[in-house]
């Protein structure tokens, strides 16, 4: 039995959730051939069966793969180029009760 505070040589699956999608899906790919044949599917309606689900699978791994390299890279982007001091954002205010569209001083109507 492995301690936990000892490594054990493998990533922590918290490390890589694509990774646990991708086993699981093999796991299926092998799994449902089996339960096919067992309720009386032909040896080529399984194979059939598992040749979709590992093109299915593969294309979800690159798919995943691809989305955590683009998160990766805009991740960094985000950590090198910080945001300008005078910066403040997209809808904050720009001083003290200013808004735009508003040119009078006179009482508010319900329009306002």
């Amino acid at each position: 039995m492995l301690h936990p505070s000892v490594p054990s040589g493998r990533a922590s699956h918290d490390d890589d959730p694509a990774g646990d999608v991708v086993r699981w899906a093999a796991f299926s790919c092998l799994l449902v051939p089996v339960v096919l044949v067992v309720y009386g599917t032909s040896y080529g309606g399984a194979a059939v069966a598992t040749l979709g689900l590992a093109a299915v699978t593969a294309a979800c791994r690159v798919l995943l793969r691809y989305s955590e390299k683009t998160e990766r890279a805009a991740a960094r982007v985000s950590t090198e180029e910080p945001l300008p001091s005078g910066h403040r954002g997209r809808h904050s205010r720009t001083g003290g009760g200013s808004h735009r569209g508003c040119h009078g001083s006179g009482p508010v109507s319900p329009h306002d």
